[in-house]
Formats: structure tokens, C-alpha cells, sequence
């Protein structure tokens, strides 16, 4: 989690190194049952074996883990649990399974393919002699990696994004680029039932609506936002700067309490994180792509919530939904 704050990241690979106990290249079978081995370039010796993902809500699900959290001495319970080996959370949220590896040869549209339909972040061999363009590699081994992330693609995207104004000018309601299906959570819901319920949906963010006066619900569960008052996100990459010792402390509170407490705090400024819980990321149905563009990577979000006029949820946009609109415009282009 340490590593996670200091480099401002929201997921770290996992690696099995020679020597440790549980080490052998067939001991661990790896994310996806792949075998991504990181090798000596001189000798081919095996270095690492790496078996999956570690995320920021694998470790707050794994916090927030049991049903009994609020029972005995906070402090010893959380000192217990971080004192695990971080293999043992690899796949407490499904994207912590999802190993991937591009080719370094791969072209653009290729890897906007794999981001397009939900992979968030591969592993890009620096001297891979593997053929296939991408997947989970059953075998795969090189001297080293770097980490292709789609934030990076989005980047990329933007600083070319003169070629890409036939799409870019397109309002986000026209441009097919806006998911409807939105799962929020209410302002009175508690921190550690937000994260079970984004644990249990694999959710990386949740939207905060404003509860309802009108209709009796339950807070502890995720609802239909669309149509309601957005007050704000729930994000796991916003946690980053919590302080750990906080942490489990912290789970027994109203979500936009602990946001609000969060924004306040020596780390969370100090790694200039936006204030989540008053300034949440928004556009609305009219907005052209250019600009969602322009706010997920200004803003390092992995989503822009759309609103209508009054604030109330229309719907979403995420890198994914805005890798894949601009490769569709791709392909469609004439060469």
C-alpha cells in the first residue's frame, strides 16, 4: 500500500522471486494461468515469475473484509491484517486476475482493441520475441517490463488528438460513448458497505447520490443512480491518501464524512488528489468528446460522470468507452 501512495499508482504487479519459499517456476500458476516470466537477459535465468495484480481495492476489501470489523482492538486487527503476504489478496477483485502483455510490435489500434473492452493496464516486454500481438500469454519471458496503462493510451491520444477531430468534435450523447447503466451508492451509506458493494460488483468507482426523502432505501446496497442528484464519487484511487493507521478507524463512518475527513489530510494533498466528495468530474449529454477527453486526463480520473442541467446522473464515460469510440472512428476512416 506504501508503494501504491508513493507512486501514485493504483495497481502494482505481483512477482514471485527465486529464492523465496514459494518460489518455482511451476509452483505458481499465475494470473489467467499464464506464465509471464521476467528472465537474465545474459544467462536466461529466471528472475521472476509474475502471478497477478495487487489494486487499491484489493486492499481496502481485504481492510474491510469481515463482517466483524467493529469487534475488538482496531489497532492489533488492522496490524494483522497488513501483515499478510500480498499474494494472498491477489484476486479479491476480479481485475486483480486480469494479467495481460502486449507485444512491443503491437500497432495502436491493436492495443486500443484490448483497452476497448475493459483491460485497464498490460505488461509490455522490452525484448520479447513472442509472435502473438496480444493476450494472456501462456508463455512469455523477457529481461524486463514497463506498464501500458490506459491512462497512457488516453494520453497519447490527446497529444494527437489534431488527427483525431472528426471524432473528438462529436457532442458524447451522439458519439454512442455514454454507459447508462449507472451503480451509486446513497450519501448516507457507510465506507466499509461501499467498498463490500464495489468488491462484490467489481467496481473501481462508485457515484454519491443524494438519499431520498420520498422512498424508504437501503444504504448498505448499491441502487440505480441515473436520474438522481450526484453529490460526489467514491474512488478507490482517491484512497491512495488515506493514512493506514486511519484506515480501519475510518470504515464505521457516512462515506462523504470520510471523503470530506480524506481531503483534509497531510497525504491526500500531498499527492494533489482532487476532492472527490465536492468537485466530483462531470460533462453533460451535449459535451463534445474532446472535453471528457480532456477532463479523465487533466484530471487523472478513470471516469466522467454526465449530468443534465440540474446535476441529476444521465450517465457515464469511461476511458474505456472512450478508447473504444475513437478506435470505431478509426477503422471507419478512409486510409
Amino acid at each position: 500500500m506504501n508503494a501504491l501512495m508513493a507512486n501514485r499508482v493504483v495497481a502494482v504487479p505481483v512477482a514471485a522471486p527465486p529464492g523465496h519459499e514459494n518460489f518455482s517456476p511451476g509452483h505458481w500458476i499465475g494470473a489467467g494461468g499464464s506464465m509471464i516470466l521476467e528472465s537474465d537477459k545474459q544467462t536466461g535465468a529466471v528472475r521472476k515469475h509474475y502471478i497477478g495484480m495487487v489494486t487499491m481495492l484489493d486492499i481496502l476489501a481485504h481492510i474491510a473484509g469481515r463482517d466483524d470489523v467493529e469487534a475488538g482492538n482496531e489497532v492489533d486487527d488492522l496490524a494483522k491484517k497488513m501483515s499478510i503476504p500480498v499474494s494472498s489478496i491477489i484476486g479479491h477483485c476480479l481485475e486483480s486476475l486480469s494479467l495481460w502483455t502486449l507485444n512491443p510490435t503491437t500497432s495502436m489500434l491493436d492495443c486500443m482493441e484490448v483497452f476497448s473492452k475493459g483491460i485497464h493496464r498490460a505488461l509490455v516486454p522490452i525484448d520479447s520475441h513472442i509472435e502473438n500481438v496480444a493476450g494472456v500469454e501462456l508463455v512469455e519471458s523477457a529481461s524486463s517490463y514497463r506498464m501500458l496503462t490506459q491512462m497512457d493510451l488516453l494520453k497519447f491520444l490527446k497529444a494527437h488528438e489534431a488527427a483525431l477531430r472528426g471524432i473528438l468534435s462529436h457532442r458524447v450523447r451522439e458519439a454512442g460513448a455514454v454507459s447508462d447503466i449507472i451503480f451509486g451508492v446513497t450519501d448516507k451509506a457507510k465506507v466499509i458497505d461501499v467498498i463490500k458493494c464495489m468488491r462484490t460488483a467489481s467496481l473501481t468507482a462508485v457515484p454519491i447520490v443524494q438519499s431520498s426523502s420520498e422512498i424508504e432505501e437501503d444504504h448498505s446496497q448499491l441502487i440505480n443512480g441515473k436520474g438522481r442528484k450526484l453529490v460526489g464519487t467514491f474512488s478507490a484511487t482517491d484512497l491512495r491518501g488515506c493514512p493506514i493507521s486511519q484506515l480501519q478507524s475510518c470504515l464505521k463512518m457516512g462515506v462523504v464524512e470520510f471523503l470530506e475527513k480524506l481531503a483534509d489530510t497531510p497525504l491526500h494533498q500531498a499527492a494533489c488528489l482532487r476532492s472527490s466528495t465536492r468537485d466530483p468530474v462531470v460533462c453533460t449529454p451535449e459535451s463534445l468528446l474532446g472535453e471528457a477527453v480532456d477532463k479523465a486526463v487533466t484530471y487523472a480520473v478513470h471516469r466522467v460522470w454526465v449530468v443534465d442541467r440540474q446535476g441529476l446522473l444521465y450517465g457515464l464515460i469511461s476511458l474505456t468507452d472512450m478508447i473504444r469510440v475513437i478506435r470505431v472512428w478509426l477503422l471507419a476512416e478512409p486510409v
